[in-house]
């Protein structure tokens, strides 16, 4: 059935393996490529998608996952970027739960697991799209093209734009989606098995593809469009249908459309049936999210914003043309290409016009030869081609609703197919006609080679954040996001003066980049220079009004510069924008505080952790004042609270002793001094605060023993010297009268 000619493999240089071993090299080889990524960090966007997805954790129910997006905000949400990927996020889940714990080698692993499946399962598919699907008497499946389909499965495997989703964790989307994308196709392939004149078919088959490519969608977004693809291949492989020929009847009112193959071997059925089904699926989808769109702003996808029609088509064909140019030469990789990477084409005297003539040029004398060769083979594997290359990068294209993104490499994950296919049969024509077919063979050996080392060489670059983005500064020197993050990097390792430097770059290219002012800001006002820092976040909460963060820590600035008035004015700012905001509430208990609003301050704290229950210092605070103020009873059941919610906070336990000890309930402070000490031996306080309890309560010894433990860990520790004089002399004046 379907058959077509076995001749792809004629002429080709290269070794015949059998389906296991090959199947076998193509498992290891993509295997070594991301090898080293294993033990890699949560890097980028996995700290949002996992480490703070509270949809990964126990105590969130099951069926939260169902409303909410891969990021774990609520589908309803303004904020939402809509990305619906219940599925993928289940995985994360069940990592997390087996791992016991945020421990990124056992996420970075199933992805390595996963790309490998998805490079064997290329065997197969590439077998059918490049040598037809044809069966065995015994309804097994023949593979007519053996060195083609293990040369392109070769050329997916090893291909490095394929580095972000294996070595970055959330791509694991993308795998997830090429895997059941992948089985949706040969389920396709199946319902065909039985039927050896090509008129019968199962629809069993064809519902279990339609429902393999739901369970794709849920994965990632990309996975329906493999219902598409089914229907190309019917009409192609299994109708041999002729596409120009079918557009000329159309164009000349033919009604004879069943002897142009439409009708033929159910092929208006199966179409229905597919095309029903993705229907059905997006509007379910459509529901699920809110009917709203995501919401995106200008950074993200600058050339969408453009007011000119004009403007927006050219940059949008220009972003195509450098998602082919890295398929083509995947060297330039960047894990974001937003933020000024790619400066708007404004007009047709840009240079950059001649890489969409490029792209056309060959898009166009590549449908022609699909559409006009009168070899029918070459027109269906050409067609196939172009539409695995294509129809699965349409959501990604802006054509139908706006992206997120201006390139993405993890898009590019299915449309490489496509790809793998032109490339492979591009290849066998000219072994065709090679004279030397073994410099061609050993010059595609090379294209592998140099690939595996490229995959290594990104992976190692993916393993941790810092790599990561200074990797990206070469290939992306205008990116103002780029510059943030290595400087956000720094800044996270303590070292603030090169991080004000990126920080500074980030706003100068971005002028508007609003983070980069908050953090910069942030710097600056633990730098004690707070005028700059003050300017830099009223900036920032001027251009983005509703930028809680950034109002939080202008309200700091203020309070430092002993604007009181107006930095509880931009605490509740902050609040309003972000009414859950613990941190704020601690801070303007703060400013309370010293304002001796003490009954302000305490709700203020209360706030906070209610808000947040493991807020130490709001608890603390609490004590603190309350144990200032007198109130010792009231300050005993805000300890003991606090203790009953963080059990192993050894300031909670110090601060609580602190109030026990002068309630002269000393044996109860004398065991939570200890084992605040055994937390924390190296503070000094901690044995100073029991020395004085040891004093007070008259076991003199230990508190000389603790004293000097205190001394020693800190001479200069304010009040501990004098006690301990005192102490001393007390112990000569006991020594005297006794020796008296």
């Amino acid at each position: 059935m379907a058959q077509t000619e076995p001749n792809l493999d004629h002429g080709v240089s290269w070794f015949i393996l059998p389906s296991y071993w090959a199947k076998m090299v193509v498992a290891l080889i993509s295997f070594l490529c991301f090898a080293n990524s294993y033990d890699g960090d949560f890097v980028f966007d996995d700290s949002e998608a996992i480490i703070n997805n509270k949809d990964l954790r126990a105590e969130t129910p099951l069926g939260d996952l169902w409303h909410h997006d891969f990021w774990g905000s609520k589908l309803s949400s303004n904020t939402s970027h809509k990305s619906y990927r219940p599925l993928t996020v289940l995985t994360f889940r069940i990592n997390y739960l087996f791992a016991g714990g945020f421990y990124p080698v056992g996420f970075h692993v199933i992805n390595i697991i996963l790309h490998c499946t998805i490079s064997v399962l290329m065997v197969d598919v590439f077998s059918i799209l490049l040598g037809g699907l044809q069966f065995s008497n015994k309804g097994r499946r023949l593979n007519l093209a053996p060195k083609t389909s293990l040369l392109a499965a070769l050329l997916f495997a090893v291909h490095p734009v394929h580095t972000e989703c294996v070595a970055g964790i959330v791509g694991r989307a993308d795998l997830l989606c090429a895997l059941f994308f992948l089985l949706s196709f040969l389920g396709y392939c199946k319902a065909f098995r039985e039927n050896k004149e090509g008129h019968n078919f199962s629809i069993f088959w064809v519902l279990v593809s339609v429902i393999l490519g739901a369970i794709a969608m849920l994965c990632k977004e990309q996975g329906i469009t493999i219902l598409g693809l089914n229907a190309v291949f019917d009409a192609l492989v299994i109708n041999k249908l002729n596409v120009l020929e079918l557009i000329q009847r159309l164009l000349h009112k033919d009604k004879s459309l069943e002897n142009a193959g439409l009708l033929k071997k159910g092929l208006l059925f199966r179409i229905t049936l597919l095309m029903s089904g993705g229907a059905s699926i997006l509007y379910i989808r459509w529901r699920i999210m809110g009917t709203g769109p995501p919401a995106f702003t200008e950074v993200d996808n600058p050339a969408s914003f453009a007011d000119s029609l004009f403007v927006r088509a050219i940059n949008y064909n220009y972003y195509y043309s450098l998602n082919a140019w890295l398929l083509l030469c995947p060297w330039w990789l960047c894990f974001d290409w937003s933020m000024g990477c790619i400066p708007l084409i404004k007009s047709v005297s840009d240079w950059r016009i001649i890489a969409l003539a490029a792209l056309w040029f060959c898009l166009i004398g590549l449908i022609c030869q699909a559409l006009c060769s009168e070899d029918s083979h070459k027109r269906r594997i050409l067609t196939l081609g172009l539409g695995f290359l294509i129809i699965p990068f349409l959501p990604a294209s802006n054509l139908f609703f706006r992206v997120g993104f201006v390139i993405a490499e993890r898009v590019i994950y299915l449309p490489s197919i496509g790809y793998c296919i032109l490339f492979t049969y591009g290849f066998s024509l000219l072994s065709k006609q090679a004279k030397k077919k073994k410099i061609l063979a050993v010059a595609v050996l090379g294209i592998l080679l140099i690939n595996v080392m490229r995959c290594a060489l990104r992976s190692n670059q993916w393993r941790s954040e810092e790599q990561l983005f200074r990797s990206a500064l070469s290939v992306c020197p205008l990116n103002a996001k780029v510059h943030y993050n290595v400087g956000k990097n720094l800044a996270d390792k303590g070292n603030q003066s090169a991080a004000i430097k990126y920080y500074r770059e980030a706003v100068r290219l971005n002028p508007k980049y609003v983070h980069a002012m908050n953090n910069l800001g942030n710097i600056l006002k633990e730098r004690n220079e707070l005028q700059e820092a003050e300017e830099l976040l009223s900036l920032a909460v001027q251009i983005q009004p509703d930028f809680a963060a950034a109002w939080m820590n202008l309200g700091i600035v203020q309070n430092s510069l002993r604007r009181f008035e107006e930095a509880e004015q931009s605490y509740w700012t902050a609040i309003k924008h972000r009414k859950k905001y613990p941190d704020c509430y601690y801070n303007l208990g703060r400013l309370y505080a010293d304002l001796n609003r003490h009954v302000d301050a305490l709700n203020a704290w209360r706030n906070a952790t209610v808000l947040k229950p493991e807020h130490s210092l709001a608890w603390n605070n609490m004590i603190i004042l309350l144990d200032n103020t007198g109130n010792l009873a009231q300050a005993e059941a805000v300890g003991r609270e606090a203790l009953e919610l963080i059990p192993n906070d050894h300031s909670l336990m110090f601060s609580l002793a602190n109030v026990l000890g002068k309630s002269q309930k000393y044996k109860e402070s004398e065991a939570l001094f200890l084992k605040a000490i055994k937390a924390n031996p190296n503070a000094a306080s901690y044995h100073g605060n029991l020395a004085v309890l040891y004093h007070r309560w008259g076991n003199l010894d230990l508190a000389k023993k603790h004293y000097e433990v205190s001394l020693k860990l800190d001479p200069m520790a304010p009040g501990t010297k004098e006690n301990y004089n005192l102490l001393r002399r007390k112990l000569e004046q006991l020594q005297k009268k006794g020796g008296a």
